[in-house]
């Protein structure tokens, strides 16, 4: 048996409930998630919490009501890098909470298991992550039905890419440009392709192969803390997505015009010949794709891949029938529903399914293409078309949020 959380030192729940916020925010928690979950553990825990996040750090303001003033308040601040998506470990942090707060584990070991959290993944976990890029890159390519030389440009040029982001991971020069770099990687293949093997939708194909660093999701994240009065981390979350954009396409201009300085002249041709059940095969490798690139764990990969699909599924036959906006808000709608029913029945983190399920709803792929419009032929009229469809697309995906989170209410944070 533990001890009685009322016997724990005040500073060792201080350090547990530091170690766990930080863990949240480094597996991709937004800020009114992770300070909604702090401030629950606390109040469990018998200690006052104020948190305060923004996606480069943590200020976390802690109170003991029982000791004299000028004793009780501890202030933590923590300096961390925007967190990324990785369910295993959410998952993972989610129990070591629960069983903390349940008394079927002391704060010293739940501590011990948080850090060994941060043990590196076995290289064939990384190799998978690596063949993911691709196969992600080729799926969303079978999804628009494009050519099969199309879709193997994609594939092949995602899996480069994939192998650039395993590279940046130990080389800190290589991540500060990882997306510039990622963008002239994919419109070189892409031009040299188009120039001496066959015609390319060309814009499209770069666009595809660069789709798992498009920032939708962060997009939607940003506008969806704005809209919950999370101000100072929508508003610098918003700020990483647009410069995550621009770095991309600096990196794919540089390479077309340097190409084009050269003497290249690529055949670009817009065709979508694909049979429809290339589509379905498609989502079936891209929910596969997206299980893997959110590190899900092995047994969540069937509800991480069937929200994905179904995502996918009701934004396209709503959107046939009532318009894209009211697909992408139905969609959203459904998936935020769902994910707060399988926290609440299931006391698992709704995240499961709700960031699989609205990966396929993002925006990021009509904001890139509105910039790369907009920069190579000085087009004003398709970027503000562009930013029209964003803005949509955007607002009816947080409508889809707000309206799932009022029509079930999850119980759970996460």
């Amino acid at each position: 048996m533990t001890a009685p959380l009322s016997e724990a030192a005040y500073v060792a729940r201080i350090d547990f409930m530091v170690e766990l916020a930080s863990r949240l925010h480094r597996y991709g928690t937004t800020a009114e998630r992770l300070e909604g979950a702090i401030t629950a553990v606390a109040t469990r825990l018998g200690v006052g919490c104020e948190p305060w996040s923004n996606p480069t750090g943590l200020i976390l303001t802690f109170t003991d009501p029982a000791r004299a003033t000028g004793l009780r308040d501890i202030t933590r601040v923590l300096r961390l890098a925007p967190g990324d998506v990785d369910l295993h470990r959410l998952v993972e942090s989610d129990r070591i909470a629960e069983e903390v707060l349940e008394g079927r584990l002391d704060l010293a070991d739940a501590q011990a298991q948080l850090r060994a959290l941060d043990a590196p993944a076995p290289p064939a976990v990384r190799r998978a992550e690596i063949v993911a890029f691709g196969l992600a890159a080729a799926a969303v390519a079978g999804l628009l039905r494009l050519p099969w030389l199309d879709i193997g440009v994609a594939g092949v040029t995602g899996l480069l890419i994939g192998v650039l982001d395993h590279l940046a991971e130990s080389h800190p020069r290589v991540r500060a440009g990882f997306e510039a770099l990622s963008g002239m990687v994919a419109a070189t293949i892409a031009v040299l392709v188009g120039s001496f093997i066959g015609p390319l939708n060309q814009n499209t194909v770069i666009i595809v192969s660069l789709i798992v660093l498009l920032p939708g999701l962060t997009l939607t994240n940003a506008v969806n803390e704005l809209t919950g009065q999370q101000l100072v981390s929508g508003t610098a979350r918003f700020a990483g997505a647009l410069t995550t954009i621009l770095k991309l396409a600096i990196g794919v201009l540089v390479a077309v015009y340097a190409l084009e300085l050269m003497g290249l002249d690529p055949v670009v041709r817009g065709s979508r010949p694909q049979p429809a059940w290339i589509e379905w095969v498609s989502l079936a490798i891209a929910s596969f794709a997206f299980a893997v690139l959110f590190r899900a764990s092995v047994r969540d990969y069937l509800r991480v891949m069937g929200a994905a699909a179904a995502g996918y599924i009701i934004s396209r036959f709503v959107g046939e029938a009532a318009g894209a906006p009211a697909g992408v808000f139905i969609a959203a709608l459904t998936i935020t529903a769902t994910g707060n029913a399988y926290a609440r029945w299931w006391q698992r983190p709704g995240a499961i399914i709700r960031v699989p399920g609205i990966i396929t709803l993002v925006p990021g792929s009509t904001s890139m293409r509105g910039l790369l419009s907009l920069m190579q032929s000085h087009d004003v009229g398709a970027g503000q078309s562009a930013v029209i469809a964003v803005t949509n697309a955007l607002g009816a995906l947080v409508a889809g949020l707000l309206f799932g989170n009022l029509l079930l209410p999850s119980r759970r944070n996460l």
